[in-house]
């Protein structure tokens, strides 16, 4: 079942796809929903399944004092299970296909304009593939949804302790480390340094960024790999002299390269501060980004034709259903959601 809803709140709105229903996405949505921290004026419009999210409420309320959002006070496109609401932690075929749906289903109430933003809760890509939907993650989905862009993975955070804002892309996402460097060109590396750039003008007109090398020691003058040598270097060189408003340091070595950005999470933010730092592959840029931000971070799609964000963490099915899972990334995720749409 469906429901129409009012165009005149859309700008108001967030649509939220509540994920994998044995996972802990209803429990961290119905959280930070709940937190004093959130915008007062967000209307949010869930879609998944009610009687789901329900139950979830009412074990809640019954084993944590943490505030818990009321369903019946939220709007939902209701999208129900077949067989009803699944145990906590029993991933599969059901739940994969359940989530899948809820998401191109969110897509689809955005872009009829029924929200300024999509935020996501985690979907597992096992129970995905489990209901015939291969795919290695939700951006790949979105990124067919909305046209076949190509798609890029940032993931943006505040430090509580100094405001200032990281900001790491991924030039590569969810592929195999041994096909990493047949996936990367100087093609794709000046596409993600353009999409990065447009993201860090939003708060510096004239970004400092950093790119990761590919090798240990960003290959050590060819010693430890060529890749820098043969391409990486060049293509670099010959986008600083097209980007003069833009300060651009690289290849870094990758054991060094998020040091300036460790320091401005802690202390107080430098002029050598980078806006934005560009990861080769996924596990460069995302060991970083959890070791600093874990709690605030969020994974923002850029290159779609509207804005999304998700928390930076999993499915948690080993808690899911115990009350225990903290709701912070998903707040924050829905607080960027808020914020990066305003324009």
């Amino acid at each position: 079942m469906t429901t129409p809803f009012d165009c005149h709140d859309a700008n108001q709105r967030l649509v939220i796809a509540l994920g994998d229903p044995a996972g802990i996405g209803m429990e961290v949505t119905l959280k930070a929903l709940a937190d004093p921290q959130r915008q007062a004026n967000i209307s949010p419009l869930l879609v998944g399944c009610r009687a789901s999210l329900e139950r979830t409420a009412q074990q809640l309320r019954e084993r944590t004092r943490a505030p818990v959002a009321d369903p019946d006070d939220l709007e939902v496109d209701d999208q129900p299970i077949p067989g009803g609401p699944l145990e906590p932690g029993t991933a599969g075929s059901i739940s994969g296909e359940a989530s899948f749906q809820w998401l191109t289903r969110a897509v689809q109430l955005v872009q009829q304009g029924q929200g300024r933003a999509l935020v996501t809760a985690p979907i597992a890509k096992h129970a995905w593939h489990a209901a015939g939907h291969r795919y290695p993650g939700q951006t790949e989905r979105l990124a067919e949804l909305d046209g076949g862009q190509q798609a890029s993975m940032l993931f943006t955070a505040l430090s509580p302790q100094t405001g200032w804002r990281l900001n790491t892309l991924l030039a590569t996402t969810h592929i195999p480390l041994q096909q990493v460097p047949l996936r990367l060109s100087a093609d794709l590396v000046e596409a993600k340094l353009n999409a990065l750039t447009s993201f860090c003008l939003r708060f510096n007109p004239n970004p400092r960024l950093v790119v990761a090398g590919l090798n240990p020691h960003a290959g050590e003058q060819g010693q430890l790999g060529t890749e820098e040598l043969d391409w990486l270097m060049p293509l670099l060189e010959r986008w600083r002299l097209a980007h003069p408003n833009v300060t651009l340091l690289g290849p870094v070595p990758p054991d060094t390269c998020w040091l300036s950005a460790a320091q401005a999470w802690t202390q107080t933010s430098a002029s050598n501060s980078p806006d934005g730092l560009l990861a080769l592959y996924h596990d460069q840029g995302l060991i970083p980004v959890k070791l600093l931000a874990f709690d605030q971070a969020v994974n923002t799609t850029l290159g779609l034709s509207f804005l999304r964000t998700s928390p930076d963490h999993g499915t948690g099915f080993d808690i899911a259903g115990q009350g225990i899972a903290r709701p912070a990334s998903m707040l924050a995720a829905i607080q960027a959601a808020w914020e990066l749409s305003r324009a």
